[in-house]
């Protein structure tokens, strides 16, 4: 029987190899910052054309490389950071496997310019599918250039696989905002099809952030700051306050490198216990300096995994960081403005008295009328406006209604008649009661005017209805670059809504005009909660964008509870609602209403 196992050739093994680390384009991106770091760079320039389909370019003024070194670093497994299986456990680098600039020679056309700061021309080397394929000199500045074009050229099934071009963009945004976050003594830009995304200055930690989210963080963000023996942590946690619906802003970086883990991410959760919704999610940048024996990050291709060598003592001393964190700034409810009885009793022991204090007890009559010449003369009988009147009749339907009037006196038989028979009754200003032929119908009126609201948005959107109201001082809505992507592609039914926005940088939006249903409403916050819905439903394949923003606009837009109606109003909005396709359920899936049957009501 013939031998059937047999070594598979460099160029297939590579390929599958560059599989495991370079999935998208923003894995190389990655790869390339971090060699860039590495290198001691002090400014990092990342340009992309076509979301990195067509080219990604890293240009940086670190230390270079020799030309022997700039021919050997496509090799697999060739790297400077370790020599024997010990290093593993020693690393204070971000790449040190050798492993990336293989993988993306494997599946692109890479072309290296480097230069060292001794050496007088750098060395150019042009590398396609693992071939070198021209080695030359070239003038140039010290530093590296990676220039990746056709990103998997060679391996078509894979590029079938890459999202549109704003996902892919999206993705290197995340990558390159995961790179730059702890790194904020370096300088970063990044251009996108000829427009600058980014330009990052070197500064602090905070500076970062604001430039990576926007300067409204500058009011969100508290410090944290714990140090240890064998733990420090460093970097904010964003207020209570400003939690979001999506787990946007969390990022956790283990000596500066960033992970991804689930249990320390409890950590957090658990500091912020009772001060968030549960529906939202804590915000934070922090970063964890260990000794680098007490973790093993070469555990994933990515590394975006670590093990600790004592879990248990980073959770509680991470727990312990964000609680003091939110404890010193007062954020925690420190007053408690309850009775006390021993407060009381303290108080009184130390003024002198012999009972504790109690606020008076005044009787009230709110149907006393001064004007009414039955209630007697005020000089000589002003007590009596104050005895709670006895004989008011406890079911008249004049008290529901709250009509002022003389309740020791019956009605009249003309005001029986004058007095129109109402057909809607609202209940806590919540619900709105009428009756049909088989007993008592009650709506919930928040629910019934988001049905309403929901199919009138989505019928705006269909139709490219939607009027808008011109704003007297426009507003502006700053976001991070993904943010401000997606709310690019959401343009179209923003405006046919009624929304007008105009784009005035990369990632500032003009708020000019907003739908005549948002009228009063902070334009601001609605859009950004429209944002944070439809991060939360893009992974729902059976909510697309316009049933997503129709959903949160009648969330947002519909009538809440505790808003008195008038009869008018009422009618209107029962009338609204049976008129709509899908009367019995709101958008949220929560019935509407329900009917209380007249066999229940005599029960």
């Amino acid at each position: 029987m013939l031998d059937i196992i047999k070594l598979l050739p460099d160029s297939v093994a590579n390929q599958i190899a560059a599989g495991e680390v370079i999935q998208r384009p923003a894995s190389a991106v990655k790869e390339l910052m971090e060699n860039a770091l590495d290198a001691g760079a002090t400014q990092i320039d990342l340009v992309v054309k076509d979301a990195g389909k067509s080219m990604i370019m890293v240009v940086d003024n670190g230390c270079g490389m020799s030309e022997t070194d700039a021919r050997l670093c496509f090799e697999r497994h060739a790297t400077s950071k370790i020599s024997k299986a010990e290093d593993l456990f020693n690393i204070r680098t971000m790449g040190f496997r050798g492993e990336a600039l293989a993988s993306i020679a494997a599946i692109a056309q890479v072309e290296l310019k480097t230069r060292r700061r001794d050496d007088e021309v750098g060395t150019k080397i042009v590398n396609e599918g693992s071939v070198v394929k021209e080695q030359s000199l070239v003038p140039m500045q010290p530093g590296t250039t990676f220039t990746v074009k056709n990103l998997f050229f060679n391996v078509p099934a894979r590029r079938n696989f890459l999202k549109s071009p704003q996902a892919e963009m999206r993705h290197i945004v995340e990558e390159f905002t995961r790179v730059t976050l702890m790194n904020p003594e370096i300088g970063f830009t990044l251009v996108s099809d000829g427009k600058e995304v980014y330009h990052l200055y070197p500064g602090n930690l905070k500076q970062r952030i604001m430039g990576l989210f926007g300067n409204n963080y500058e009011e969100k963000l508290l410090p944290v700051r714990q140090e240890s023996d064998r733990v420090r942590i460093d970097g904010y946690i964003v207020k209570a306050e400003f939690a979001k619906k999506t787990r946007g802003e969390q990022y956790f970086f283990v000596n500066k490198r960033f992970i991804k883990h689930a249990y320390l991410h409890h950590a957090i959760e658990n500091a912020f216990l009772e001060m968030i919704p549960k529906d939202s999610f804590p915000g934070y940048f922090l970063n964890i300096e260990v000794d680098p024996a007490d973790i093993d990050i070469n555990i994933h291709p990515t590394k975006t995994e670590v093990n600790f060598l004592d879990v248990k003592l980073v959770y509680a001393i991470l727990h312990a960081a964000v609680r003091k964190a939110i404890g010193q700034h007062n954020l925690s409810p420190m007053i408690d403005f309850d009775e006390s009885a021993e407060l009381n009793n303290d108080f009184v022991a130390a003024m002198g008295m012999s009972s504790p204090l109690s606020l008076p007890n005044v009787p009230i009559d709110p149907n006393f009328n001064p004007f009414r010449k039955e209630n007697g003369p005020r000089e000589s009988h002003w007590e009596g406006g104050y005895q709670p009147q006895r004989n008011a009749p406890s079911g008249d339907w004049r008290i529901l209604y709250g009509e002022r009037t003389d309740l020791t006196e019956g009605p009249s038989e003309r005001q029986e008649e004058t007095k129109p028979e109402a057909r809607y009754l609202q209940v806590n200003q919540s619900f709105v009661v009428t009756t049909v032929k088989s007993g008592l119908l009650v709506i919930d009126q928040h629910l019934a005017h988001s049905r309403v609201l929901f199919e009138k948005f989505l019928k705006e959107m269909e139709n490219h209805s939607g009027v808008s109201q011109q704003e007297l001082f426009p507003q502006a809505l700053s976001l991070n670059a993904n943010d401000a992507s997606l709310l690019k592609e959401m343009l179209p039914e923003l405006e046919n809504l009624g929304f007008v926005l105009e784009q005035a940088n990369p990632t500032t939006f003009m708020v000019n005009g907003t739908p005549t249903d948002a009228a009063g409403c902070d334009a601001v916050a609605l859009l950004e909660k429209i944002l944070d819905n439809y991060k939360i439903n893009r992974t729902d394949l059976q909510l697309d964008r316009k049933l997503s923003l129709a959903k949160t606009m009648a969330a947002q837009l519909s009538l809440k509870a505790q808003t008195r109606l008038t009869e008018t109003e009422m009618q209107n909005l029962v009338d609204q609602l049976f008129a709509c396709n899908v009367a019995e359920v709101a958008p949220n899936g929560k019935r509407i209403f329900v009917i209380i049957n007249m066999e229940d009501l005599f029960k």
